[in-house]
């Protein structure tokens, strides 16, 4: 099994070390960058499976590494920050992060997420239906991780969009909770983050959908969770009419 490399993006040397230092034993190789010029150089030279990346860097801070890693690569981001309002987190999902650690942090949380997000850019295990789903104009191959869209070709998902998109579509026709999806999705230690499923449904909205702001395929289910749409009972004219997503979805 290939060893996973890790990039951590941080300029206080004691969260370096204490990073490393439990990152390696745990059969991880860890390679770091003290600020954001070097994390992005590294991001592109080693092509890491995971960065872990500090926001309040010097220079080029962590929101900026973040947008310009996203502009070549799908690689999953954990940020890590002493910031820990609501704001800093959607913001830095909006960017195209994975997840978000507050500092402090324990290291038993840390290794969780680490191990949560490189199974979530694997591959799903072989689904129980068709090894093609399809709805409308779109079309999911299971086997080979493949997405299009009729008029758009291939569509470029990250590791965690394939992974939200094919538990809808698995479940299709069916309302998934915003708990389960969480859990199923981020992990065991998630139910509350409801942000993450209105951050990371709009981006899939925004690369399926033929018109983002009224959804055909996946629909809302105010304060309740999300479905996507039945292939057998599809039809494009009456799901315009799906209401639209609320803040506290």
């Amino acid at each position: 099994m290939k060893q996973a490399t890790i990039l951590v993006v941080d300029d206080e040397p004691r969260i370096v070390r204490l990073v490393r230092s439990n990152l390696e034993p745990a059969g991880y190789k860890v390679l770091t960058a003290a600020d954001g010029e070097q994390g992005l150089r590294m991001a592109e030279m080693h092509d890491p499976d995971l960065i872990i990346l500090d926001i309040m860097l010097p220079g080029m801070d962590g929101w900026e590494v973040c947008r310009r890693v996203r502009e070549f690569t799908t690689v999953p981001i954990l940020m890590l920050t002493a910031k820990g309002d609501e704001q800093d987190k959607v913001r830095g999902l909006e960017l195209g992060a994975d997840d978000y650690l507050p500092k402090p942090f324990g290291i038993q949380e840390l290794l969780a997420r680490v191990r949560a997000l490189l199974r979530r850019a694997k591959l799903p295990g072989e689904s129980k239906r068709d090894p093609v789903f399809v709805c409308g104009d779109l079309s999911m191959n299971f086997a080979q991780r493949r997405v299009t869209v009729k008029g758009k070709g291939d569509i470029k998902l990250s590791p965690t969009e394939y992974k939200l998109l094919y538990e809808l579509v698995t479940n299709a026709g069916r309302v998934l909770l915003h708990q389960d999806l969480l859990r199923k999705v981020w992990g065991r230690g998630y139910g509350e983050e409801t942000e993450y499923l209105r951050v990371y449904v709009r981006y899939l909205r925004q690369k399926l959908e033929p018109d983002s702001s009224k959804p055909q395929y996946i629909l809302t289910e105010p304060g309740v969770g999300y479905r996507f749409a039945d292939p057998a009972q599809f039809n494009p004219r009456a799901e315009e009419e799906n209401s639209p997503e609320i803040v506290n979805a």
